[in-house]
């Protein structure tokens, strides 16, 4: 839908909400990861569901955490205050409200950024997804339309909608950004307040909530500053992991080869196995086509759009350019081309690489216009993952590619598309009957291919996640970008039939030479330098995969080695380089 300043109070539409909270101590993947549950006693490793999610740029921490979190506290709020009714209700000896019914909305809603959040909440939309969790829409369905609309129905009406009614909400009030104040349990922190005006200002609800990176959250469950104790939030989808214990537990790459080894397995085999002890294969595979379909729409949006990125600093969109002047390239037999005559042979090595690249700007292009993107395993490193895995469909036999789907565009393509003829889900089949050299046995050699890559990606981001971060927040570039060529480069080796030594290897290479990346976005915006560093870093994947894959396995630094030490790097290194534009690029270009 589409809003403008004629749009009445309640012209956004409330979602239906339901909370996503969980006891403290049990076994979610966010408990997991906040030490509530150590790992070693964890019933599950973190799922392809936790790793691999649908959500909104530009940050998993700074916007789709948020959000998620506001989600959480309307959805408790309207609980709260629908009891509360019904118990006056009966007090008075009249009839409850239906179920569904509105009830009395607060006066007034309050929300506290601190720490990164704070220093960088404007630039990443901070503000903007809590407001929209708050009016209780999620991450994963949210129309862009309404993500766009939202501060202006605010600003038009005067009013917050929320599924406890029309909230008076004044945006330069009501909101705070507080940079310097850092709260003890994490430095992505935020607070909503619910307030009932009586005589005074009464608090009906409040929460501190931490945003610890990949769109997990944890909620404040006492009000001691020094001492905070926290619980997790969860998805339903990531929920379904709490009980049910996996037959491969690791917390380690050294116990994962060992299980690969006892097993017989590889990697991808492996964490299906694990996958497949609590959902059905079929949730797997349809969970997993939709996150490549997701990836690959993304990718064809993102060749599409052109004109200015939000944000004010001019950056301008290269991905539909790029996409054309490929296209053309192709389509004129390589002749030689205006400016760039190294660009017109096609024995060139580097041919790939271009749009590896595109692939990857496509994305995070994107992704900083706030769009729909896959969280890989974060959003600022969004079009990581993408881009090899658009290398690996349009370049390797392995994967059922010819020559190249994007490379050798037929009539089906369009420069707008280069990966059009690439989806494994509902659309599958119309993609199946319009594409020629994609049906059968390839186009099935292509979708397992994928699926492998996934699965062995999700079995590296878990070995991360849990024993250091994906957050730039926390450690630095090095954990976002870094993360992602790490399972990038494993998700390839292994999808090209690497053994489990040579995916760790891979894994190693990406990671190892990825140390002390810093995180320093100019004026917060998830712009420069991130969208080209997605465009290095998935060059560099496919670089370690094939280097591990000319190797037989053996190397001197383990995966677990490379990781423990990112962590430590991360500890060491000055906060002004933790995503909170306080130091390099962000106070170095004049422009800032």
């Amino acid at each position: 839908m589409t809003f403008d300043a004629a749009d009445s109070p309640t012209a956004l539409p409330l979602a239906q909400v339901t909370p996503d909270r969980f006891d403290a101590g049990e076994a979610t993947p966010a408990a997991v990861l906040s030490g509530e549950v150590p790992a070693s006693q964890a019933a599950h490793p973190l799922s392809v569901f936790d790793m691999f999610r649908i959500g909104i740029g530009p940050s998993s921490s700074h916007t789709v955490g948020p959000m998620r979190a506001g989600l959480a506290f309307t959805g408790e709020l309207a609980s709260l205050l629908a009891r509360d009714k019904g118990n006056e209700a009966t007090s008075t000896s009249q009839p409850a409200p239906e179920e569904g019914a509105e009830s009395q909305a607060p006066c007034r809603i309050t929300i506290n950024l601190f720490g990164s959040l704070g220093a960088t909440g404007r630039g990443h939309n901070t503000d903007r997804a809590v407001l929209l969790g708050l009016a209780g829409y999620s991450p994963e369905s949210v129309e862009i339309d309404t993500v766009e609309g939202i501060f202006p129905t605010i600003a038009a009406t005067g009013f917050l909608p929320t599924p406890c009614g029309q909230v008076p909400f004044d945006i330069a009030r009501d909101i705070r950004f507080v940079p310097r104040t850092v709260l003890k349990y994490h430095v992505n922190a935020l607070t909503i307040t619910a307030w009932r005006e009586t005589d005074g200002h009464e608090k009906i609800l409040e929460h501190t909530y931490y945003s610890v990176g990949g769109g997990f959250v944890m909620v404040q469950t006492n009000d001691d500053v020094d001492n905070p104790q926290v619980a997790s939030l969860a998805t339903g989808m990531s929920a379904a992991t709490i009980d049910a214990p996996a037959p491969f537990l690791f917390t380690t790459s050294a116990r994962l080869l060992h299980e690969c080894k006892q097993s017989g397995l590889r990697i991808s085999e492996l964490v299906r196995r694990n996958e497949e002890a609590v959902r059905t294969a079929q949730e797997v595979d349809e969970y997993l086509d939709a996150i490549a379909d997701t990836m690959f729409e993304c990718v064809d949006a993102g060749t599409s759009a052109s004109g200015i990125l939000p944000g004010g600093l001019d950056v301008p969109r290269r991905a539909k350019a790029l996409s054309t002047k490929l296209s053309e390239r192709a389509r004129t037999g390589y002749e030689p081309l205006p400016g760039a005559p190294w660009a017109s042979s096609p024995d060139d090595p580097m041919r790939a690489m271009d749009w590896v690249n595109l692939f990857a700007l496509a994305v995070n292009e994107e992704n900083a216009a706030g769009h729909r993107i896959v969280t890989a395993p974060t959003n600022g490193a969004a079009g990581v993952i993408p881009a090899v895995l658009g290398y690996l469909v349009s370049y390797c036999p392995e994967a059922g590619a010819t020559i190249g789907a994007a490379s050798a565009p037929t009539l089906f393509d369009s420069p707008e598309a280069p990966l059009a003829r690439v989806r494994f889900g509902s659309k599958g089949g119309e993609v199946l009957s319009g594409a020629s050299d994609i049906h059968g046995e390839a186009w099935a050699r292509r979708r397992k291919a994928v699926h492998d890559f996934l699965l062995a990606a999700t079995a590296v981001g878990s070995l991360i996640k849990t024993n250091a971060s994906i957050a730039g927040a926390e450690v630095g570039c090095q954990g976002e970008v870094g993360s992602a060529a790490a399972m990038a480069a494993a998700g390839l080796a292994e999808a090209l039939g690497g053994t489990p030594e040579q995916v760790e290897n891979a894994a190693e290479i990406a990671m190892e030479h990825s140390l002390g990346l810093t995180c320093d976005p100019i004026a917060g915006l998830v712009q420069i330098p991130c969208i080209e560093r997605n465009a290095i870093a998935a060059v560099k994947a496919i670089n370690a995969a094939r280097m591990a894959l000319w190797s037989d396995g053996r190397h001197t630094v383990s995966l677990d080695a490379v990781i423990e030490t990112m962590r430590q790097t991360g500890n060491d290194m000055l906060s002004k380089y933790k995503e909170t534009s306080a130091g390099g690029l962000a106070v170095n270009v004049v422009e800032c």
